[in-house]
């Protein structure tokens, strides 16, 4: 199935969800809806995140699959190509029961010793190509979500987690992301963002677009927005992703 039917076929518009597409863990307005229907009338559309698709439905609707030509969920791990499913990849697998007991467990006594204002529930959530961690858990309310954020600006508690992760499991090939609000993902280095790229390589674009906001050194977008293949565009909400796409596609 080619784009024969685009402007500019040759042309491929990749966006992080949270804070890109739609206000973090919100639904996606329907000026960014209306915006991307016209868009990927130009170029090729796709969407790439951290969260599994059921999350990624909640923000872009159910249908989310059907809106964008490519559908990356956790990376790129779970992906859709116009709206066919695509070879997946496990994390379980790579790391072995063994060695993510040891993982799992340490992160576990580590949010425990931890001094928060509020602790909630699903600390560590399993995906296929991942683990997401939350030290306040991801079964906050929203203005708990916004409470924490600010606490983590000025703690650090999510860098200093990280760090104790990478002083302890040095022997683990695993990259440490951190974005969002609230949480860092855990994956085997290379299975970050970038993993999606795999998927459109046959496709021989002459232009890849990359639209996120934490492009960051250590945010979950850096590694595809630096990437030499990438036009990278950093944002910092989805009206700053309108702006832009009016000025380079419209």
């Amino acid at each position: 199935m080619s784009f024969v039917d685009r402007t500019r076929p040759d042309t491929l518009v990749l966006f992080d969800v949270d804070g890109t597409l739609t206000p973090a863990r919100l639904t996606i307005s329907d000026e960014m809806r209306d915006l991307l229907a016209d868009l990927r009338k130009r170029v090729v559309i796709g969407f790439v995140g951290g969260s599994d698709l059921s999350k990624q439905k909640e923000q872009l609707g159910e249908n989310a699959v059907d809106l964008f030509d490519f559908s990356f969920s956790e990376n790129g791990l779970t992906a859709f190509r116009q709206g066919e499913k695509l070879p997946s990849a496990s994390f379980i697998q790579w790391i072995g029961e063994e060695e993510y007991k040891k993982l799992a467990n340490f992160i576990l006594h580590y949010i425990a010793d931890l001094d928060l204002p509020m602790k909630r529930g699903t600390f560590i959530e399993f995906r296929n190509g991942m683990i997401n961690v939350s030290p306040i858990g991801r079964n906050c309310s929203h203005p708990e979500r916004n409470e924490f954020e600010k606490f983590d600006k000025i703690h650090n508690i999510r860098p200093k987690f990280v760090e104790a992760l990478r002083a302890n499991f040095p022997h683990l090939d695993l990259t440490y992301s951190i974005g969002g609000q609230i949480s860092f993902d855990v994956f085997p280095t290379g299975w970050d963002k970038t993993y999606c790229l795999r998927h459109v390589k046959d496709d021989n674009f002459k232009e890849i677009h990359f639209f996120g906001d934490k492009t960051f050194k250590g945010g979950n977008d850096y590694e595809i927005y630096t990437h030499p293949s990438v036009i990278g565009h950093s944002v910092e909400s989805p009206a700053d992703t309108i702006r832009i796409l009016k000025e380079l596609f419209f």
